[in-house]
């Protein structure tokens, strides 16, 4: 199972940033890129842009704006919630800087789970976009802790609860008090709901060491530059692109806002970015649909040979990929040669393809609890399948389970280190949290190597354990059963027979718009055989007994993680 991928590493080079160690220094880092170009990004179809003095001095005026209204570090829970744009950053900064807390929500939820969430931590004020003016309305109406709402609808008329955001800037303009961003590195400025894969959301609190840690670090380890230009996909809400996106302000790097994911190829055109960050499903979607195109036109068997040559002469000092794959870097813009992919296990399989591409993925690990980054593939010395070792504001351990057949103890994967939060809100999961020795327990698991580089296998809670005692970790197969091309999406279960004994059953849903010339039966008939095969190469404990087909895409987290806990 753990067959291995050569991918050539890249020459390393010095890392050009300046470290901040809270608001105050990083706002003074953003400061002296002056009047570079910072944001592009569409408004009613119209492309606007805006440089990092202008984003600064909009920062510091709301700022200035939640001191006025709050007084000094008066430690307010505002939320953030909408679509990507300069504004929502800029709120996000500027509710820091103030001293006060900012909680950034998903703007997929449902809004009585906004509701219930905004009680949950106290909410007091809510900066959001126009597509939430009327829920916040009626949010506000008889709600618990809810008083302040700031619309970045300008056309919103200023009451006593309403004042749109564009007024919170000219207020701060004008009031007449001291820029005096927040220093403090270890009191809770920032409140995190988890997206609850298993059923369960929890609140996480961080403080400005855990943010700017995970950006210094950040910074340091992966192969960015001041000259690159980045495409956002992801919600800003989660902490993986909101650390990344600190991280590229850090840079000095121009960030192009996608607008929406039905428009992304057409942005990806328009933009031409020469970095992108992303999750593991949209990597493969893209792999997805180029392998559909190469099918109608006939390519489709052509693709891969063209992708093993073009690997082999990419070792040899010769890049092929202008020549042979100019029509796949087109439909990304024609500039991208760098994808940082997290948030979920990346097929191993897609790396040397995309390589051939002309394009490197360094995979990334984290979760929401070390605010989130815990390790990152180094672009120097790479190891495909491997998440990389830790980064520099943290250490990593396995607290171990067993030995696999490599010989590497696998256990859960446990952090500790500056990236590692203050806790949970809630008392009872905080004291679950973390081992007697202070460090936080991931819930994820995997092995580390001879040079400190972490492969992850999959969730504790997911762990499937069989009447022989033996540990299965379903996403270790699902790695392999999302490698199937006709297979768009797997969950592994374990499922009790009627002998008593669990069994390993696949719930598949095949990836039919891929091979439109197929029909329902083939696909299925092409995915049984496969997975026949891959039962061969496994132990008979890690076979699969059963596969069972849906229709459906599986349900999933706004992050795109699949709800395990709802299949069953």
């Amino acid at each position: 199972m753990n067959k291995q991928y050569k991918v050539k590493s890249h020459k390393k080079t010095e890392r050009r940033f300046t470290p901040a160690n809270n608001i105050a220094e990083f706002i003074d880092v953003m400061r002296g890129h002056g009047d570079k170009k910072l944001f592009a990004w569409k408004e009613k179809n119209v492309t606007r842009e805006m440089t990092y003095a202008e984003f600064v001095a909009m920062v510091e005026n709301f700022s200035l704006a939640l001191t006025k209204k709050y007084g000094e570090s008066a430690g307010i829970k505002v939320s953030v919630i909408g679509e990507t744009s300069p504004y929502w950053i800029a709120a996000y900064m500027g509710i820091l800087a103030s001293g006060n807390v900012v909680v950034p929500m998903d703007k997929e939820l449902d809004h009585g789970e906004i509701s219930k969430f905004f009680e949950v931590a106290d909410v007091e004020a809510v900066v959001y976009s126009a597509t939430f003016n009327e829920a916040m309305a009626n949010m506000l109406t008889g709600h618990k802790t809810l008083r302040t709402l700031i619309p970045l609808d300008d056309s919103l008329e200023v009451s006593d609860s309403v004042i749109p955001f564009s007024a919170m800037v000219s207020l701060g303009y004008l009031s007449g008090i001291e820029f005096n961003p927040d220093r403090d590195t270890e009191r809770c400025c920032e409140l995190l709901f988890t997206s609850g894969t298993t059923g369960t959301s929890k609140c996480v609190m961080l403080c400005q060491r855990n943010i700017f840690s995970v950006v210094n670090s950040a910074c340091a380890t992966v192969d960015f530059v001041p000259e690159d230009v980045l495409v956002s996909v992801l919600p800003l809400h989660h902490t993986y692109e909101l650390a990344c996106t600190l991280g590229a302000l850090n840079y000095g790097m121009l960030i192009c806002i996608n607008d929406s994911l039905r428009h992304v190829l057409r942005n990806f055109k328009e933009y031409k970015p020469t970095g992108l960050v992303l999750v593991p499903l949209f990597v493969t979607t893209m792999y997805k649909k180029i392998l559909a195109e190469a099918n109608k036109s006939g390519k489709g068997k052509v693709l891969p040979v063209a992708s093993k040559v073009a690997n082999f002469l990419r070792f040899a000092g010769i890049d092929t990929s202008e020549l042979l794959f100019r029509d796949v870097r087109a439909a990304f813009g024609g500039r991208l040669h760098k994808i940082i992919c997290g948030g979920a296990a990346m097929n191993p399989e897609l790396i040397p393809i995309f390589e051939s591409f002309g394009i490197s993925i360094y995979e990334g690990y984290g979760i929401t609890e070390c605010a989130p980054l815990v390790a990152v593939t180094p672009y120097y010395k790479r190891k495909c399948g491997s998440v990389g070792p830790s980064v520099p504001c943290c250490e990593v351990r396995i607290e171990g389970l067993e030995t696999n057949e490599d010989g590497y103890v696998t256990g859960e994967i446990q952090v500790k280190g500056d990236n590692v939060m203050l806790g949970y809100m809630d008392p009872e999961a905080n004291a679950a949290a973390f081992t007697d020795d202070g460090w936080f327990k991931t819930g994820d698991i995997g092995h580390m190597d001879n040079d400190g580089y972490i492969y992850i296998t999959g969730r504790l809670k997911s762990v499937i354990v069989l009447e022989n005692g033996k540990n299965v970790f379903p996403e270790e197969i699902e790695e392999y059963l999302d490698s199937i091309d006709e297979i768009e999406e797997s969950v592994v279960i374990g499922r009790e027979a009627e002998d008593g004994t669990v069994k390993l059953v696949a719930v598949v849903y095949p990836a039919s718009e891929s091979f439109p010339e197929k029909s329902e039966e083939e696909l299925r008939a092409t995915i049984q055989k496969a997975v026949a095969e891959l039962n061969k190469k496994n132990p008979s404990f890690k076979q699969i007994h059963k596969l069972e087909f849906r229709k459906t895409p599986f349900e999933k987290t706004t992050t795109k993680k699949i709800k395990r806990h709802l299949v069953k």
